[in-house]
């Protein structure tokens, strides 16, 4: 099955600045002027979900509000303005953790999608305006579940689809869901249209889509004892009409050969599909005329694709 080819952390579409304290622990010296997780850290411990010590929602909040209206005062780039950045993405990480629990799919390694949502809190920090009077958590939380979805969107299908159809394929599956646990059955696809208000042509469009979330190499053993067992032996089959594709593309240059007289009378017997006294009335000549002129083309063209 394709593999996402990058790592996370390795988005191009991350500026370097915002890669400043990815993933480490909180900053080990606090800052002269600005808060510190000490001054508010309830002595639990640490929390393995969050990375961040016991601190109370509420906590969290006003120290997050305290570093936000910091970080308007210091410089960009300055020791201040990196320790406030980095403690603020610490004490938020349990938003990560939070989306990642809820939209976690696919299969995909819990440690990935936190990366990825890591990444959106980091944006909502940068963008976020303590001045216009929005809880942090109300305007990152959007931001974290977005950079999630994209990651999923763009990464876990392994074939391209379009976007209208990947988010199609949320609708049918929690539609699915639904009327399943409703009806006690698999709603069939008009109950599904019925349901999501769509045509049952684009309900269908978008199921059949869903077979291009995962794939398998036709070299993949069906029985693990039996290596050359594939997948491949067990769904192919000969194709008849290979052998005439092949045919067709040799007798092109054959045919481009022929002198106009002779392509016309090919075409009006193997393309209109008249008869040899049809053609002998088209042309002005006689059935016996028609038959010896095809005879002599067809034995060209057999000798020269034979050659």
């Amino acid at each position: 099955m394709p593999q996402a080819s990058s790592h996370p952390a390795q988005r191009s579409d991350v500026p370097e600045r915002h890669m400043t304290g990815f993933g480490s622990a909180a900053p080990s010296a606090d800052v002269p002027g600005l808060p510190s997780l000490s001054d508010t850290d309830t002595g639990g411990g640490t929390d393995p979900g969050t990375g961040t010590g016991t601190l109370a929602p509420a906590d969290i909040r006003d120290l997050s509000k305290s570093l936000f209206a910091r970080l308007d005062e210091v410089e960009e780039g300055t020791h201040e303005y990196a320790y406030a950045r980095n403690t603020l993405i610490e004490l938020n990480l349990n938003l990560v953790h939070y989306a990642a629990r809820r939209l976690r799919a696919h299969g995909d390694s819990y440690e990935d999608v936190v990366q990825v949502g890591t990444i959106g809190l980091i944006k909502a920090i940068d963008r976020f305006e303590l001045q216009r009077g929005v809880e942090f958590t109300s305007f990152a939380l959007p931001t974290v579940m977005g950079e999630i979805k994209r990651f999923f969107r763009d990464t876990t299908w392994a074939v391209h689809v379009p976007r209208r159809l990947k988010e199609l394929s949320l609708h049918l599956d929690r539609a699915n869901t639904l009327l399943e646990q409703v009806n006690g059955y698999a709603p069939t696809v008009a109950e599904l249209a019925v349901h999501l208000g769509l045509d049952e042509c684009e309900v269908a469009e978008g199921l059949k889509a869903v077979n291009g979330c995962t794939a398998a190499s036709l070299d993949r053993a069906v029985d693990a004892g039996e290596p050359d067992d594939t997948l491949a032996a067990h769904i192919g089959c000969h194709d008849p009409e290979l052998a005439k594709a092949e045919n067709l593309q040799a007798l092109k240059p054959l045919i481009a050969a022929l002198t106009p007289d002779e392509r016309k009378l090919l075409a009006l017997r193997f393309v209109d599909e008249l008869t040899q006294a049809e053609i002998g009335r088209e042309l002005g000549v006689s059935q016996m005329q028609v038959s010896r002129r095809l005879t002599r083309v067809l034995d060209r063209l057999r000798m020269k694709l034979s050659a």
